[in-house]
C-alpha cells in the first residue's frame, strides 16, 4: 500500500504492485447491490450473516469440491484480514507458536503479533517447490499451521494428496490447521482442493474479493467446526457487530460460474503473457498454478529488490512489490509481478523494464 501511496505522484504509472483485480464483478452483483439499498436493506444482519448467503456458500461447497458444509459452520467476515485475526484468537494464545510458510502473506506474522504468539517461519524456497511437508514440521513444536493454496507471492498450489499429509500429521501432532483458499477459484492448470476435503476439523478462509472480483465490498468467510462456531461468533459480535449488509446482498449474485469462467480464462492469459515475457528477463523457478502473481528472482541485477524496485518507480514508473514483505527466505533478491491489469497495461511495463535492464 505504500507503493501504491507513491506511484500515485505519476500520471503514467504502471501497475504490477497490486493484488486485486481489475475486473467488475458478475452484473448480477451491481443490481442486487442497488436492489437492497433501495429496499432499505442496510441494517445489521445477524452476525453469522445472511442465511441465504451461508447456504450460497455451501452450494459452492458442494459443486466445486462435493463436499457438504452446513450453513451453521459458516461465519461471514467484513474482508478475510478479520477473519484471519478470529482464527488466531480462537486457535493461538500467549507465546503459542504458529508455522508459516516462508515466503508467505506478510500479515500473517502481525496477526500473531496482536495475539502475542509467535510466528514460526518454516523456509519454502524453489528447493521444495515453495511448499511445505510434514518433514518441515517435525521437531518445530508448533501449535498451530496457517497455509495457503495457491500462495502470495509465489501462486503455488498444494496438490491434494499434499493436503491430506498434512492434515493427518496435524491431527496426530495435536496442531491446529488454518487454511487459506482466498486464491480458489483462479487455478489454471489443476485441480484446487480445500482443506474440508481431507479434514473437517480444520478452519478454513476464503472471500469474494479475488475470483469473484469484490475487492471493495469487504467480504470474507470461515468455515469453522462445530465446537468453535459460538466462540467465533461471540469474537466477531465484538469486533464487527456483522459484516456489511449491502455487500451480503450483492454477493447472492456473484455465483454466476459462466461469468467467472471467464474470469479464470483472462487471467490464465494474463500469466501465461507477463510469464513469457519476463522470464528472460528474471529467474522466475515457480511457474504460479494459481493467484495471480509472478515471484522473480532479480539477483543478477545486485542483492537488494527493495532497491531495484524502487529505481523502478523513480526512473521508469513501473510499480513492483519488493520480495522482503514476504518473509525471510531469499527473499531480498525477489520481486513480486501482479498481472492485474490488461496485456495493453502491462506490455508498457515490461517495455520500459527491458530498456533499462537490456
Amino acid at each position: 500500500m505504500e507503493l501504491v501511496r507513491k506511484a500515485q505522484r505519476f500520471d503514467d504509472v504502471i501497475h504490477f504492485e497490486i493484488g486485486q483485480p481489475d475486473l467488475p464483478p458478475a452484473s448480477g452483483v451491481g443490481d442486487a447491490l442497488r436492489r437492497s439499498v433501495e429496499a432499505g436493506q442496510t441494517a445489521y444482519t445477524e452476525t453469522l450473516g445472511l442465511l441465504a448467503l451461508r447456504r450460497k456458500i455451501a452450494e459452492h461447497y458442494r459443486r466445486d469440491y462435493s463436499v457438504e458444509v452446513d450453513p451453521a459452520r459458516i461465519l461471514i467476515t467484513p474482508g478475510t484480514s478479520i477473519a484471519f485475526l478470529i482464527a488466531y484468537e480462537l486457535l493461538a494464545g500467549p507465546d503459542d507458536r504458529i508455522g508459516m510458510a516462508d515466503p508467505s502473506y506478510p500479515c500473517y506474522k502481525n496477526f500473531a503479533a496482536m495475539v502475542d504468539a509467535e510466528a514460526v517461519f518454516l523456509p519454502a524456497g524453489a528447493e521444495k517447490g515453495y511448499r511445505l511437508g510434514p518433514r518441515d514440521l517435525q521437531g518445530k513444536r508448533l501449535d498451530l499451521l496457517h497455509l495457503s493454496s495457491p500462495a502470495n507471492p509465489t501462486g503455488v498450489l498444494y496438490e491434494g494428496k499434499e493436503l491430506r499429509r498434512l492434515a493427518e500429521y496435524c491431527r496426530e501432532e495435536g496442531i491446529a490447521f488454518i487454511s487459506d483458499e482466498l486464491y480458489h477459484g483462479l487455478v489454471y492448470d489443476r485441480q484446487a482442493h480445500t482443506l474440508l476435503e481431507f479434514d473437517d476439523q480444520a478452519l478454513v478462509i476464503n472471500g469474494f474479493s479475488k475470483y469473484f472480483c469484490m475487492p471493495g465490498f469487504r467480504l470474507g468467510w470461515m468455515i469453522l467446526p462445530e465446537k468453535l462456531i459460538r466462540p467465533a461468533e461471540i469474537l466477531a459480535q465484538n469486533l464487527y457487530i456483522s459484516a456489511p449488509t449491502p455487500s451480503q446482498y450483492a454477493a447472492l449474485e456473484a455465483f454466476d460460474y459462466d461469468y467467472l469462467a471467464e474470469v479464470r480464462r483472462t487471467f490464465r492469459r494474463r500469466r501465461d503473457w507477463l510469464y513469457g515475457e519476463l522470464k528472460d528477463l528474471f529467474a522466475i523457478d515457480a511457474r504460479p498454478d494459481g493467484a495471480f502473481y509472478l515471484w522473480c528472482d532479480s539477483s543478477r541485477y545486485g542483492e537488494d529488490a527493495v532497491a531495484l524496485s524502487e529505481r523502478f518507480l523513480e526512473e521508469l514508473h513501473v510499480a513492483v512489490t519488493p520480495g522482503i514483505d514476504f518473509g525471510r527466505h531469499e527473499t531480498a533478491t525477489h520481486l513480486r509481478f501482479a498481472y492485474t491489469r490488461s496485456i495493453e497495461h502491462m506490455a508498457e511495463g515490461v517495455e520500459r523494464i527491458r530498456k533499462l535492464l537490456g
